[in-house]
C-alpha cells in the first residue's frame, strides 16, 4: 500500500468514525452555547436587578423542584440549576443536530440558520418548556424582556450552536 492510499483510507476512517458518533460535536456545541448563554443571563440579570446574578442558578433549580426548594438551598440548588442550565443546552445542540439537514434545505448560511434557532429556542423554552415546570412568574412577559431573552438566544445559544455544528457537517460533506 503506498503512503497516499494509506492517508486516503486513514480519512475516510476517520471520517466514517466521525460522522457515527455525534456525541462530541453536541457536547461541544451545548458547552459553548450554556456557557456564553449563562455569561450573558448573568450580566443581564446584575444590570436588570442590582442582584446576585448566582440567584438564575436557582431560579432554574426551581423549575424541577418549586420555589420553596429551588430557593430554600443556597449550595445544592444553584449547582443542580447550573447543571440543568447545560443539559438543556446539549439538548438544544443535539436537536440541531439532528434537523441540520432540514435546516440547510431552508438556508445554507450559518448565521441566518444561528439566528432563526435561537428565535425557536426562545419560542420552546417560553411557550412550552417553562409553563410546564414549577418555575415562579412563568408566562410574565415584558417587551424589554421579550427583546432580551430573544437577542441572548439568538446570539449566545443559535449562532455558537450553528458554527459548531454547520462547521462539522460541511466538513463531512465532502
Amino acid at each position: 500500500m503506498t503512503k497516499t492510499s494509506h492517508s486516503t483510507l486513514t480519512a475516510s476512517a476517520a471520517g466514517i468514525a466521525s460522522r457515527q458518533q455525534p456525541f462530541p460535536i453536541i457536547l461541544k456545541a451545548g458547552l459553548i452555547a450554556g456557557i456564553l448563554d449563562i455569561l450573558a443571563a448573568f450580566v443581564s440579570y446584575m444590570i436588570k436587578t442590582g442582584k446576585n446574578p448566582f440567584l438564575i442558578l436557582n431560579y432554574i433549580a426551581s423549575a424541577a423542584f418549586g420555589k420553596e426548594i429551588g430557593y430554600g438551598d443556597k449550595t445544592l440548588m444553584p449547582v443542580l440549576g447550573l447543571l440543568f442550565h447545560f443539559l438543556i443546552a446539549i439538548i438544544f445542540a443535539a436537536i440541531f443536530y439532528y434537523v441540520w439537514p432540514l435546516i440547510r434545505q431552508v438556508s445554507k448560511n450559518w448565521i441566518v440558520s444561528g439566528l432563526g434557532y435561537g428565535v425557536l429556542v426562545w419560542v420552546a423554552m417560553n411557550l412550552v418548556v417553562l409553563p410546564l415546570t414549577a418555575a415562579p412568574g412563568v408566562g410574565k412577559h415584558t417587551t424589554s424582556g421579550v427583546i432580551t431573552g430573544l437577542l441572548i438566544l439568538m446570539v449566545f445559544v443559535g449562532l455558537p450552536i450553528s458554527w459548531v455544528i454547520s462547521r462539522y457537517r460541511n466538513a463531512h460533506l465532502r
